[in-house]
Parts: structure tokens; C-alpha cells; sequence
């Protein structure tokens, strides 16, 4: 039996522009009247579009260290925002949490304050994309909702067309989640569903500390062991040196009983890890973390070939790096 042809483009679809083709299911006839299932259509380019990996979603963000750190480093954390051209009217202030209830990706109070949630699933491979969307639809929600998560659009604006890039970006890590629910009278009408949510997400937090002494530097604290995590903005091959020539010469931890791990790659940065014996408090490492950070800009300045031992100290390093995103 012949094959069926591809049914002729009628005239309306004739006119329609690849920009202005619908979304429909991906099984389902493509708009263009191609004859062909979206997804083999113009689906395959959205589809494209809407995954492609935006390494370093926070570049150009004030702060963008702490950036990474909060979205995949820190339990509970929030920091204000400061807007391009100021707040709109009725919205008294927007704030950056890592984690809102019930994982919405953001919240309108009452009060029309804004909350932005950070860790949270990307749809489009650009996560700056993503919270620009969702910050908009915020700002347009009616006071006392949360807004709901959705396919965004594969263009748009993102994170860097709406904040102001000289704001300050300084998070304050709290203990608990109990800023989700600002007073007591709140926490009186909180539903059930958002008092689980808080009920479990204070049970999981691991207990984490900001270093005051050098940027974005996290103290935590585990069953085991406590560690610091730093995210650091040098490009990797040159920082991979730099802690090679440090830990070669023995002077790559924060004091007797710490060491340098490993590190990993967050959102196009490096991540180096110390593990620290469980009775190291944050205080303890402060000015430990202080003296590695003036050791380690001499060796990121330092465009010598690696010695042997060097080499070696790189490969241990490299081989224990991982990606987490």
C-alpha cells in the first residue's frame, strides 16, 4: 500500500514563522503543516533550545561565587536583591532563598514581598533564565501566592538583565527554614502542607557556616566529619596548578588534623574541599582559611613549569574531581 503524503501546507500555516509556531504535543501534527509529528519538526529545535547547558549561569552576577554556593552548597539561606531601576510598586522587597515550601519556585507574601527560590529544576539548560522568568512572573502575582512552575520560554531575559550589577550580594545562612514563615501569626495560618514541608526540610538541614575572613566559604558540619567548601572564581587549570604547588610543599590544609581533598565543578567554577576533624568549629578555620588565600594568590601568580612532585600533586588532585552540575 503507498505511503500516505504529507498533507499540503494550507494557507494560514504558509504565513506562520518558525518564531511563531505553537507548542503542541509532541506527537501530535506539527503547526507548520509540514505533514510531520512536532517532535520530528519543529519540536526537534525547540526541543534543542530548550536544553542546551549554559555552563556558567551566574557570570556577570555580583557575587556569583555565592551564587553557586547557595544553589548547591548551602541548606537555608537567603539574600536581598536590588533590581534595575528599583522595586515596582507594591512589592516592598525581593529576596533570594535556596529553598522555598513545597519547592515552589517562588512566592508572593502578603505583604507583596517577593521570595525567588533558587534550587530549583531547570526547563531551558540556563538557570539565570529560568529565575528570570519565574522573578517576573512574581512580581505580577497577586499578593499572598505562590507561583508555579513552568516550561520557559527558550528566550527571554535572565538574572542579568534584571538585577542591578553594582547591588550588594551578601546572604545571611540561617539555621532553619523558619524565614519561609515570617511572624507568628503566619505561623498560625500556615497550612498543614506548608508546616510538613518545614518540619522536613529542617530535619535534612546539614548545620552550615559562612566564613567572614574570604569569599564564598562554607563551613559544615556531618556525622563524621566537618569540611569546608570554597568556591573560587580562578580559572581551573590555573587554580589546579596553583593548589598542586601548594600541596607539593605541604602547605595546602588549614592546620594539624585538615586536608585537601578533592574538589568539584559547580556552574563553570572549581570547588575545593578540606576535611576538617569533627571538633573544628568555623571559628577555628577563619584564620587558617585567611593565611591559605594569601599562599595561594603567590602560587596563582606563579607561571613557573610544575616540578615533578608537582605533576604528581595535580594528577591526585584532578583524579579526585567531580561535576556536579
Amino acid at each position: 500500500m503507498a505511503k500516505k503524503r504529507p498533507a499540503a501546507k494550507t494557507a494560514a500555516t504558509s504565513q506562520l514563522k518558525d518564531g511563531e509556531i505553537p507548542v503542541v504535543g509532541a506527537r501530535e501534527p506539527c503547526p507548520c503543516g509540514s505533514g510531520r509529528r512536532y517532535k520530528a519538526c519543529h519540536g526537534r529545535a525547540a526541543a534543542h533550545s530548550g536544553t542546551e547547558l549554559v555552563q556558567r549561569p551566574f557570570a556577570g552576577l555580583p557575587g556569583e561565587c555565592d551564587w553557586v554556593a547557595l544553589r548547591e552548597l548551602v541548606p537555608a539561606a537567603t539574600v536581598p536583591l536590588t533590581l534595575k531601576g528599583g522595586l515596582p510598586e507594591g512589592v516592598p522587597s525581593v529576596t533570594l532563598a535556596t529553598v522555598l515550601p513545597m519547592a515552589w519556585p517562588a512566592l508572593r507574601r502578603e505583604d507583596g514581598s517577593v521570595l525567588l527560590g533558587l534550587q530549583n529544576e531547570s526547563s531551558t539548560g540556563d538557570l539565570a533564565r529560568d529565575m528570570a522568568d519565574t522573578l517576573e512572573r512574581a512580581l505580577a502575582t497577586e499578593p499572598g501566592n505562590p507561583v508555579p512552575a513552568r516550561k520557559v520560554p527558550a528566550e527571554g531575559p535572565r538574572l542579568q538583565d534584571l538585577l542591578d550589577p553594582d547591588g550588594v550580594f551578601e546572604p545571611e545562612v540561617h539555621t532553619g527554614f523558619e524565614f519561609w514563615i515570617p511572624d507568628a501569626e503566619s505561623a498560625q495560618n500556615a497550612s498543614p502542607e506548608v508546616a510538613a514541608s518545614l518540619e522536613r526540610a529542617n530535619a535534612a538541614a546539614i548545620p552550615t557556616v559562612k566564613l567572614t575572613g574570604v569569599d564564598a566559604a562554607y563551613w559544615c558540619e556531618t556525622p563524621d566529619k566537618n569540611h569546608l567548601r570554597w568556591v573560587m572564581p580562578h580559572p581551573e587549570e590555573k587554580l589546579l596548578d596553583a593548589l598542586a604547588r601548594l600541596h607539593a610543599a605541604g602547605e595546602s590544609s588549614l592546620g594539624e588534623g585538615t586536608r585537601l581533598v578533592g574538589s568539584f565543578r559547580a556552574h563553570g567554577l572549581m570547588v575545593p574541599v578540606w576535611d576538617l576533624p569533627t571538633g573544628v568549629s568555623a571559628k577555628d578555620v577563619e584564620k587558617p582559611a585567611a593565611a591559605l588565600a594569601e599562599r595561594l594568590a603567590k602560587a596563582l601568580a606563579d607561571d613557573a613549569p610544575l616540578t615533578a612532585e608537582e605533576r604528581r600533586a595535580r594528577g591526585g588532585l584532578t583524579n579526585r574531581q567531580v561535576t556536579l552540575s
